[in-house]
């Protein structure tokens, strides 16, 4: 199931990433809410050690944390959408890689930051991209996600003209706290927000949680 999963998930992304980058890249600045928790993750690890954007896209999350100082890095499954943030941010390293099997070594990531990464993986693969979200933090790490809130599965067979195939996961926060306390991460901080308008952001209810990875 992994496997056709992913495999789903990355042709699709390498054939919108350019669209998504010219339509997306630049949408933090019409999100102050999503500002405001970046700033404060920025200050709790810069200087720290290396920070991941996991699920990157075109980058715009690892600029917006380069700009503030921060060593941030950008991993996302699209080999084209890794191409669009390499082109949009000179000086920022990004790669390829899963989240369900992440290429870093343990105990080596000062944070992560990780908005709408998971929003094409349904629930009960969750466990497992947490569980090495915990693997790769140091102690007391911190990790910052974003999502989705619902418990209703979108699916989109075409997205600004191209055919894809991809589902689109909600989920309600008590679900993800719970897998992530599973995966031995403390959570710190769970916060909501209405959507901003139609023009800026798809009409959902967002979800912001901040969990640390225990120092023993």
């Amino acid at each position: 199931m992994r496997e056709d999963v992913t495999r789903s998930i990355q042709q699709s992304y390498d054939l919108i990433a350019t669209e998504y980058a010219r339509r997306l890249f630049n949408e933090l600045e019409h999100k102050p809410f999503d500002r405001a928790m970046l700033d404060r993750f920025a200050d709790e690890v810069r200087g720290r050690g290396d920070v991941c954007d996991l699920g990157c896209g075109p980058g715009h999350v690892a600029r917006y944390l380069r700009d503030a100082n921060v060593a941030v890095f950008g991993l996302d499954l699209s080999p084209r959408m890794i191409e669009e943030a390499r082109r949009l941010n000179p000086g920022i390293p990004f790669r390829k890689g899963d989240m369900l099997a992440l290429p870093l070594a343990d105990e080596t990531l000062a944070g992560i930051v990780a908005f709408y990464a998971f929003v094409n993986l349904p629930l009960d693969l969750l466990p497992r991209v947490f569980r090495e979200m915990a693997r790769v933090l140091q102690p007391g790490a911190v990790l910052l996600l974003a999502f989705h809130i619902g418990d209703e599965t979108l699916h989109e067979d075409e997205l600004w003209g191209h055919a894809i195939s991809m589902d689109f996961f909600l989920f309600p926060p008590a679900a993800i706290r719970q897998r992530l306390e599973e995966a031995g991460l403390h959570i710190e901080k769970s916060l909501e927000r209405l959507p901003y308008p139609p023009a800026v952001e798809y009409q959902s209810r967002r979800a912001y949680i901040v969990a640390r990875k225990p120092l023993m």
